[in-house]
């Protein structure tokens, strides 16, 4: 059981939540009015210029929220449940969820081993989150919650995607034959069910349909061209899906040069 994972993948859940959600209702400087002191946000700000003067070479989350300690979080949705309450519903119960979230991320944070029932608590509250999140925004899309979405995806370029964004990424990267491009997808089912992952480049047939929500492509010479398009795909295992590819999909744009010749 990762729970690792499975904590990290819940509070960026809620991190993009609050962040879509709070961005509608306060347009871009939704930061200064989201509940939190100027001296928690300003310690933000530190962390993330921390962060970015240790990767020097590294991608660096650039959204601020990405730096806030968990009761921030906490905080946040406390402040402003009115707007939040549609997805995730009765105030009282989630902040008993998040308390023992709470509880329970310390040990794991230090390596202390957890028992058995105290893992499966973690996985058991962090699913029924990110699935009434996923079932919410499916609902707000298709008046109906029952197909997987991505939630996000990242590469290690620095570039994102978060529910809510356009559906393409323009990268505005440039890249050559031979680089190799990595993902890291996260993506809920209404239902609960374990899902699949692909990715493949241009008109190049995808990838084979894997477990591992961590993905991997490589570009050759057949790549070169301006706005290369990479497709990163869910589905379930269900034998009906949304489209006739998948559940759901996000593009990323790059521009494949030929290499120097020396």
């Amino acid at each position: 059981m990762d729970i690792t994972q499975a904590l990290k993948d819940t509070e960026n859940s809620l991190r993009d939540f609050i962040s879509n959600t709070l961005k509608v209702k306060f347009g871009d400087d939704w930061i200064d009015a989201c509940g939190v002191t100027n001296e928690r946000i300003e310690r933000w700000k530190e962390r993330k210029q921390a962060e970015e003067k240790r990767q020097q070479t590294g991608a660096v989350e650039e959204r601020i929220i990405y730096y806030a300690d968990f009761y921030d979080i906490r905080t946040i949705l406390k402040k402003h449940w009115t707007e939040f309450a549609p997805a995730l519903g009765d105030l009282k119960t989630f902040e008993v969820w998040l308390n023992e979230l709470e509880k329970l991320r310390d040990p794991d944070a230090h390596r202390r081993e957890l028992l058995p029932h105290q893992k499966h608590l973690i996985l058991g509250i962090s699913g029924e989150i990110r699935t009434r999140l996923i079932r919410y925004r499916s609902a707000q899309e298709t008046s109906e919650a029952h197909f997987p979405r991505i939630e996000s995806v990242r590469d290690n370029l620095g570039n994102s995607f978060v529910f809510g964004d356009f559906l393409m990424v323009d990268t505005k990267a440039v890249l050559y034959p031979g680089d190799t491009i990595d993902y890291a997808v996260t993506a809920s089912d209404p239902l609960g069910e374990d899902l699949l992952y692909r990715v493949g480049v241009g008109n190049r047939d995808l990838g084979p349909w894997q477990e591992s929500n961590m993905l991997s492509v490589s570009f050759t010479e057949s790549d070169i061209g301006v706005n290369v398009q990479v497709w990163v795909e869910v589905q379930s295992h269900r034998k009906y899906h949304a489209h006739s590819y998948g559940d759901d999909a996000v593009r990323f744009f790059y521009t494949v040069l030929p290499k120097r010749q020396a």
